[in-house]
């Protein structure tokens, strides 16, 4: 009897045999799915285009001559500024109302008096933080120091022509950011749409748009408040837009199951939730107008920007920094008024029912009170501050500047001094990169910004990076913009080890982060000139000291912003993951940092803001490339060279910011 013999079943491939699934072909693979259409593109059009116009820099086949229409525009505005409708009937009006509500604030202030400016603001920051609560105390002792302290060093009738502006700009910023940032927070279209007029205005340098707003307005009060607006509103927008984004769906679908209508769930939830968030984007708008009045002064905005130039261009350090210190002490005195004011909202402290009396009566006293106090010093002692109660501090200063310039600047023993570290910087960093990018081809790099961007944001952020790209050599400035950009692409990338780092760490410990708040608040709100003479003393003239000072300039709102997101972490998230055994590292690697990307995604984007726009005023100490054809156009009228510059670097920003921002493709607000 013969055997029956069956056929054994085929043998499965090793990767089948373990897993049980099929092998995935790699070209089913997302990344080279998404990319795949994209190379292959890339594949018929770069031979053609290294074909027709070679491999080497922008070539000149594609240059479009952008300079010569604007020179022409400068030449028809001068021309007919005093006849056209459009100037005496709208600009003109503009220009009257911004002069006149300045004007109008600073002669209040003038006229009331030191004694009584000082008496209400003291009465006032008590009021905010409770006059009942320590806080209030402390408030008002902060206050009464900055404003003292503004007169000590003889700079009161400055300070108070930098209040007046202030007062006007920050109001304004704030009611078109809040306003722009709750239609973008609550529409995904125009959140998309505002976004490159928020980089726009936020990346274009100031010296590149202050050129064409005195053409519109001539030099004066008008053109620095419009010139504070435009550089200030961007962030209350921007992080107003991310605190209705982030509210916690929970709370609004149990608001929604309410039957609340659209409105309502605005004002009783979605509001609510981001006070945190709109709170810092008023922060952060005062800090923004309070950095913009130096560069201001170039236009005759007055006040202590003028004090700040006019001493930095004599290279009299401890002036500058007399007048530069009263810019800190108003923001200080700033940032802890509106911190404050959200603490006890936090707390419920804004009157409500039956305490809605006690609060308006507490107000009232507050308000006579600084009324009588007031009104008694201005008739017990002079109106101007007394020239016997101040003190110069430029001196010593100045003595201090030299000792560290002697010091620290070469010769130090084991580390060789800071100009030892600018010279390394320079050699081992910004010429590899910038000669690595003037050596690719220009096809090459475009190719490369769209691959980065669509592998970060999608196609809509590919073809914005690469039509920004491209658009640096359309307008004719191509090897400029690679050397800024090899800058901007070097600080951003120390801005951002350093900020994530700091960020992080006070983040996880109260107390360096509250040790940290007054070095940020100085760090932020010292003028942008205030940077350039201490860095130049440390590091000479050259890109590294550009970069040194926008380092400085943009570590602040990198680890406001880092704290902040890590902080809005679900306090049960992270108290689950301590209970499942997760050490220190790995809540902030795989709990705190995956939930916060949104704001770290922020703080990503501020920082390239600010760093490009910090590097354009380096041009001052030898950055060349785009900040020296951006300063020289100011300088020298020429609206072609200056404004192509700016152009160039707002092109740069959305490069940086489409191949650096992932899309989170958030669902629209119920």
């Amino acid at each position: 009897m013969s055997a029956v013999v069956t056929p054994a079943p085929p043998r499965r491939p090793p990767a089948e045999e373990s897993t049980g699934t099929p092998r995935q072909s790699p070209l089913t693979h997302p990344l080279v799915r998404r990319t795949l259409p994209l190379l292959a593109a890339a594949a018929v059009l770069v031979p053609l285009a290294a074909l027709l116009w070679g491999s080497g820099g922008w070539p000149d086949q594609l240059t479009v001559d952008v300079k010569s229409p604007l020179d022409d525009a400068y030449s028809w505005v001068v021309h007919n500024r005093d006849t056209n409708p459009v100037f005496l009937y709208f600009l003109l009006h503009l220009s009257n109302w911004a002069d006149g509500s300045v004007a109008w604030t600073g002669d209040l202030l003038e006229h009331v008096g030191w004694a009584p400016v000082i008496t209400v603001a003291v009465l006032l920051s008590w009021r905010v933080g409770g006059l009942r609560d320590r806080r209030g105390l402390k408030l008002a002792g902060i206050t009464l120091a900055a404003f003292a302290v503004c007169g000590v060093l003889g700079m009161w009738d400055a300070t108070m022509e930098t209040l007046a502006l202030m007062s006007v700009a920050v109001t304004v910023s704030a009611v078109i950011g809040a306003l722009l940032g709750l239609a973008a927070g609550l529409s995904d279209r125009f959140e998309r749409i505002l976004r490159p007029v928020l980089d726009t205005m936020q990346i274009m340098p100031a010296f590149a748009y202050l050129l064409p707003l005195v053409l519109l307005f001539d030099i004066g009060v008008p053109s620095a408040l419009i010139a504070t607006i435009i550089y200030a509103a961007p962030p209350m927008a921007r992080l107003t837009a991310l605190g209705l984004r982030g509210a916690d769906q929970g709370v609004m679908e149990a608001a929604e199951s309410l039957g609340t209508s659209p409105v309502q769930r605005l004002l009783t939830a979605r509001l609510p939730l981001a006070r945190k968030e709109i709170l810092l984007g008023l922060n952060q708008t005062i800090m923004m107008a309070l950095s913009m009045v130096t560069i201001a002064s170039v236009i005759g905005a007055g006040g202590l920007g003028e004090e700040v130039f006019r001493a930095l261009s004599t290279v009299d350090v401890g002036s500058a920094l007399a007048a530069g210190i009263p810019i800190v002490l108003l923001a200080v005195w700033l940032d802890r008024v509106s911190a404050v004011a959200g603490e006890r909202l936090g707390e419920g402290a804004a009157p409500a029912g039956s305490r809605w009396l006690h609060g308006l009566r507490a107000w009232a006293v507050a308000a006579v009170t600084a009324a009588v106090a007031g009104t008694v010093g201005r008739l017990l002692l002079i109106a101007e501050w007394p020239t016997a109660w101040t003190a110069d501090i430029a001196r010593p200063v100045n003595t201090f500047v030299g000792w560290c310039t002697d010091h620290l600047a070469e010769g130090v023993p084991v580390v060789g001094g800071t100009r030892t570290w600018a010279d390394n910087f320079t050699t081992w960093v910004l010429n590899p990169l910038r000669d690595l990018l003037t050596a690719t081809p220009w096809w090459a790099l475009v190719l490369l910004v769209a691959v980065l961007a669509l592998l970060a944001g999608g196609w809509g952020a590919m073809c914005t990076a690469a039509l920004a790209m491209a658009g640096v050599g359309v307008i004719g400035v191509w090897d400029h913009s690679l050397d800024t950009l090899s800058q901007a692409v070097a600080g951003v990338a120390v801005t951002l080890v350093l900020g994530f780092a700091i960020g992080v760490a006070a983040a996880r410990v109260p107390l360096l982060e509250r040790l940290l708040r007054p070095l940020l608040d100085t760090l932020q709100t010292l003028p942008q000139f205030i940077y350039l003479i201490p860095v130049v003393a440390l590091f000479n003239v050259g890109r590294s000291a550009a970069v040194a000072a926008a380092v400085l300039y943009a570590l602040p709102a990198v680890v406001r912003i880092t704290v902040q997101g890590l902080r809005q972490v679900d306090g049960a998230t992270l108290e689950a993951a301590r209970s499942m055994g997760a050490g220190t590292f790995q809540q902030i690697r795989q709990v705190q940092v995956p939930l916060a990307r949104p704001a770290l995604m922020l703080a990503l984007n501020q920082g390239v803001v600010l760093v490009l726009a910090m590097v354009i005023v380096g041009g001052f100490v030898g950055s060349g490339a785009l900040g020296y054809d951006v300063v020289y156009g100011l300088q020298k009228s020429q609206l072609g060279v200056g404004l192509t510059a700016g152009v160039a670097i707002v092109l740069l920003g959305l490069v940086l910011d489409r191949t650096t921002q992932r899309s989170t493709r958030p669902s629209g607000p119920r």
